[in-house]
């Protein structure tokens, strides 16, 4: 009950945010969320025993996900003809926690720890990133992204629940089907994928349902990616703000692999 009441609460604040909220409203609220899900990051890999990534991972995730945007509406000049391409500040990225990492102490802790400072800010933030260039797009897109896996999770938790008996990586996350899997995809292909033909312009039904299959099993990956974090740093949830749910990363680890997904598709093929 506690999980339906969270989602009911969530689900206008999301909408407003998507639709209708200004453009700094929009990007502050996601960056908010990005720096609950790295917060929840930072705690969860830090019983690895390499020590929490630290607070770099925060500035330039911020950096990350909102210098492109900001430039994009104060200069847009500054940044054509490829304002969303990302791959610069990646590299650079990686080069300074590499050098950053050099300085301390112990190398077998310090070098260890540099990746997962990497990993957290590509993971976290630039899965965000993509979602601010979804809703530069068009809102009807990231809505979308948002809504596949959560209509998706509901389909794989009511059938996964009654029907699941093959066991899709028990050493993962044992309660997870073959059946849920199979339900979600399914799930998210009926609705979400109606959604997309319904209301972004130009997309065709079997568009809809190839994008939104690939992008579900990107989602479950993902969340499948995240249990396997937390069960190796000894953690059941990411937190405990979201009643119901557990933390924010618990909440949304799905839509971080399925929206760079959907992103790659518009900026590729789109």
């Amino acid at each position: 009950m506690r999980r339906v009441l969270t989602a009911l609460a969530l689900i206008p604040v999301v909408v407003y945010v998507v639709f209708w909220a200004n453009s700094w409203i929009f990007l502050g609220v996601v960056a908010t969320v990005a720096f609950l899900c790295y917060r929840e990051y930072d705690a969860i890999v830090a019983h690895f025993g390499f020590g929490a990534p630290g607070r770099l991972g925060y500035g330039a995730g911020f950096l990350l996900l909102v210098a492109p945007a900001v430039l994009g509406w104060v200069a847009p000049s500054f940044l054509a003809p490829g304002r969303d391409d990302i791959s610069l500040p990646i590299v650079a990225l990686a080069l300074l926690v590499l050098t950053l990492a050099m300085r301390g102490e112990d190398l077998a802790k310090s070098l260890p720890r540099a990746a997962l400072l990497f990993i957290g800010i590509v993971y976290i933030f630039g899965s965000w990133r993509c979602a601010i260039g979804l809703h530069e797009q068009n809102p009807h897109w990231l809505m979308y992204a948002l809504l596949l896996n959560w209509i998706g999770d509901s389909g794989a938790y009511f059938v996964g629940r009654k029907f699941g008996r093959h066991k899709l990586a028990p050493r993962v996350s044992p309660k997870k089907s073959w059946e849920g899997a199979v339900a979600s995809v399914i799930t998210s292909v009926l609705i979400a994928g109606a959604y997309l033909v319904r209301f972004v312009p130009g997309v065709s039904v079997v568009t809809a349902i190839a994008l939104t299959a690939i992008a579900n099993v990107a989602g479950q990956l993902g969340d499948l990616a995240e249990s396997a974090i937390k069960r190796g740093a000894g953690v059941k949830d990411s937190g405990a703000i979201l009643p119901g749910h557990g933390g924010f990363l618990d909440r949304v680890d799905s839509t971080l692999f399925a929206m760079p997904v959907i992103y790659a598709y518009l900026k590729l093929l789109g």
